[in-house]
Order: structure tokens, then C-alpha cells, then sequence
């Protein structure tokens, strides 16, 4: 028979006014005192990656992807120096809140650069193979991404703030809410990578002025690093989903080493992949040809040619 972990505890003291001393661990959001080195480790890690994802984007000039990666791994950091303060005071309202905002919504930006990546290395081969013009592809998972990032964040908020067992409860629904949208978004964008990838398979590649770019083992390297991050990613919104389906008593919710190792280290592996295998060197001056515009005059937004929506009235907004 399981024991009741408030057992022991002093119900008398409000959440917010508990210390170690004067409470037990099961009056604050985990049942786990929060470990020092793995969250220090984390923090450390993403951190250390802001450095050559900003030094990389502003060498090759990949603004998109890195404003993606940047934002992500800030959050991240913020989320993890949150934990390290939830070590001290597990009752740390106000640190608990942006763990739960910032490393619930941290990887939507990272996937953000991901759909980027997949509309360039569309045009780097064939537009026309593809069901959707990429830029439609793009707009498309990125308007995703911030639907589930607006319901993740909306939903932290609430939960965190509630004063009602069934507020608490609506705001995990919204948050879980988000996750799975996050979760069928990056599902479904690899069955479009995977479509896309036979129809090239079967009929071959049409851009033949990228053929030289498409045959670096560079570029080879990051197709398959890109679809590691993807699962990674994935397979870490599919856990932090099931962990908020069993709300915050449920075992998933307190169990720490779970959490670093399916949401810590799936999202590292995805920013280690990203970095060390950065688009630049893979795409080269490629990255910029084969953008795309948001005022695309073309039928199915393949890239311009080169020379062209740069200056007078062929002026277009591209992404970085």
C-alpha cells in the first residue's frame, strides 16, 4: 500500500510560506528535492551552445535559424537556473513558474528553425515534388509552433496560479493541450520530409545548379543530424505530454531522472546535433538562394533565382 506522501507534513503553513524546515517536500510542486549537479549540468550546456549558434548565424548570415535556436536555448537556461533555485526553495513559487513556462515552450523555437530548414532543402532540390510550395510548409508548422507555444505558456499560467483544484486541472488540460499539438505538428512535418524525400528518390532532383551543394558530405551529415534533432524533439513533447496527462501527483511528474533524461538530454542532443552540424557549412551561400519570400510571386514559393527580389520594385521579405 502506497503512503501518503502529506502524511507527515504541516498543512497548517501556506505553500508559499513553507521552508525545508517547516515542511515536507509533498506540499511543494514536486515530491523530489530538485537535484543540484544535473540542472547546473543543463544550464552550463545550454548556455555554452548560445555562443557558436549566434558567432555561426552571424558568420553565415542564417538569421531565421539562429533567432530560432537563441531564443530557444535562452529559455532553456532560464528554465534550468529556475530549478537550480527550486534546489534552495523548493517553494520557490516564482522560480517554479518559469521552469514550467520556459522549458515547456523553449523547444518550440527550436523547431521553428527546423520547418526553416526543410523549406530551403526543398528548393535545393526539386519544388515541384513537393505537395506543398515550402514556404507554405514553413508558415504552416511555424503558425503550429505558436499555437502550441500560446497554449503551453497560457496553460503554465494558469495551473500555477490557480487557487481551485479544477482551475489547476483546466490549465494542465490547455498545457497538455499544447504539447500534443507540438507532438502531431513535428509527426506529421516528418511525413511530409518523408514524402517529399521518395517522390525525389523516384524522380530525381531538378535543381541540377545545387547539385554540387547536394553531394557535400556536409550537407549529407546534416540531412540525417536534422532528422535526429526532429525525433529527439519529438519523442520529448510525446513524454512531457504523458507526464502532464497524470497531472503534477502523477509518478512521471516526480520523478527527476525521467525528466532530464526525456526532456534534458532529447533536447541537448537536439541543440548539440544543430550546432556542432550548423546549415551554414552545409548549405554554404545555397542557404540564401534557395530562401523563400513572404510575398512569393511564384506559384509554389520556390527560391528566386539569384539576382532577383533584391532591389527595386522586385523587393520581397525573405526569411534569414
Amino acid at each position: 500500500m502506497a503512503m501518503d506522501p502529506y502524511a507527515n507534513c504541516n498543512l497548517s503553513i501556506p505553500n508559499y510560506l513553507c521552508t525545508l524546515e517547516t515542511c515536507c517536500l509533498a506540499q511543494s510542486p514536486f515530491t523530489y528535492r530538485v537535484s543540484w549537479g544535473g540542472n547546473l549540468f543543463f544550464t552550463i550546456f545550454f548556455g555554452v551552445f548560445i555562443i557558436p549558434q549566434l558567432g555561426l548565424g552571424i558568420y553565415y548570415k542564417t538569421w531565421g535559424f539562429m533567432t530560432g535556436m537563441i531564443c530557444g536555448l535562452v529559455l532553456e537556461v532560464l528554465g534550468y537556473v529556475a530549478r537550480l533555485l527550486m534546489h534552495d526553495n523548493p517553494f520557490n513559487g516564482d522560480a517554479f513558474l518559469l521552469y514550467l513556462i520556459a522549458l515547456t515552450i523553449a523547444p518550440v523555437f527550436l523547431t521553428a528553425s527546423i520547418y526553416l530548414t526543410l523549406s530551403r532543402i526543398i528548393n535545393l532540390y526539386n519544388p515541384s515534388l513537393s505537395r506543398l510550395a515550402p514556404r507554405t510548409i514553413a508558415l504552416t508548422f511555424m503558425t503550429s509552433d505558436f499555437l502550441s507555444l500560446v497554449l503551453q505558456a497560457t496553460g503554465g499560467g494558469i495551473a500555477d496560479t490557480a487557487d481551485t483544484e479544477d482551475l489547476k486541472n483546466t490549465g494542465i488540460d490547455i498545457m497538455i493541450a499544447g504539447l500534443v499539438l507540438q507532438a502531431v505538428s513535428l509527426a506529421v512535418f516528418l511525413g511530409v520530409w518523408a514524402d517529399f524525400a521518395l517522390r525525389v528518390r523516384r524522380r530525381g532532383a531538378a535543381q541540377e545548379q545545387y547539385a554540387g551543394v547536394r553531394s557535400r558530405v556536409a550537407f549529407k551529415v546534416f540531412l540525417a543530424a536534422l532528422l535526429v534533432a526532429t525525433v529527439a524533439i519529438l519523442a520529448r513533447s510525446i513524454f512531457r505530454a504523458m507526464e502532464l496527462w497524470e497531472g503534477f501527483e502523477g509518478e512521471l511528474w516526480n520523478n527527476e531522472t525521467d525528466f532530464l533524461v526525456l526532456d534534458g538530454a532529447m533536447v541537448a542532443l537536439a541543440v548539440l546535433l544543430l550546432s556542432v552540424l550548423h546549415p551554414g557549412p552545409a548549405f554554404g551561400r545555397a542557404w540564401h538562394e534557395a530562401g523563400w519570400s513572404l510575398r512569393s510571386k511564384k506559384g509554389r514559393g520556390e527560391a528566386a533565382p539569384a539576382g532577383k527580389g533584391e532591389s527595386g520594385s522586385e523587393l520581397e521579405l525573405r526569411t534569414g
